[in-house]
This record gives C-alpha cells, structure tokens and sequence, in this order.
C-alpha cells in the first residue's frame, strides 16, 4: 500500500500548494474552504496508506516477482435474493416526497428507511440459540 500512500501525499500536496497560491491571489472563503478540505481528507487517506504499509507489510501486489496464484484467494461474501434494497429505497424516495408533501410522510418514509437499515443490519444474524 506504500504506492497508494504517495499517491495521496501527492494529491494533497498538489491540493496544498494550489491552496496556498489560491489563498494567496484570491479573497474568497468558498474556495479556500474547499481546498483546504481536499488538502485534509487527500492527507488522511495518505496517512491511512501509510499506516497499513507499516503495520502489515508489502502485499503480494507490490513485489515484481509475484505469481497470480499469491494474489488470489476468496473474493468475498456475496449474499442471495434480498427484499432489503428495494425497501430502503421505497423509504428514501418516500422520505423525499416527505420534504415536499409535509412532515407525515417524511416520518411514514423515515419508518420504511429504518425498517429497510434494519434488515440490512440483521439480515444475516444467526438466530438459531
């Protein structure tokens, strides 16, 4: 993860230093605000890098010698057939009329939404004691 690390140390210090010239030339708070926060979540995201590559290693990926067979392994869980999506949509876009039609149907939609967060959260909890 060490090349993403200086991947992200260099956006934020392109971010920084486009920054500074910004915050040097113009008076607008806007934009200064903005590049500063870029500059802040590109540096945390590199720090975060950087963090990994200490405390776990180089990876399979970042060797020149690697075979394909090292970088494979289980991709991950993919689950089957589930109702929960459609759900926390239905509730979303309901909420959304909500802000347009009144409150009750902002807390009719905000019902559906925590029913579908709900499911998702507990979907695949072992409910056998």
């Amino acid at each position: 993860m060490r090349f993403e690390a200086y991947l992200f140390a260099g956006i934020a210090l392109f971010f920084g230093v486009i920054g500074g010239i910004y915050d040097w030339l113009a008076h607008e708070p806007a934009g200064k605000g903005t590049l500063a926060f870029a500059f802040l979540m590109s540096a945390l995201i590199a720090v975060f890098f950087f963090v990994q590559s200490v405390r776990h290693g180089p990876r399979a990926q970042d060797r020149r010698e690697v075979e394909v067979a090292e970088t494979s392994g289980p991709l991950d869980f993919f689950p089957p057939q589930s109702w929960y999506p459609p759900l926390l949509a239905a509730g979303a876009g309901v909420s959304a009329l909500g802000l347009v039609f009144g409150v009750w149907l902002l807390l009719i939609g905000a019902g559906i939404t925590a029913a579908g967060v709900g499911g998702f959260v507990f979907q695949y909890v072992n409910r056998g004691g």
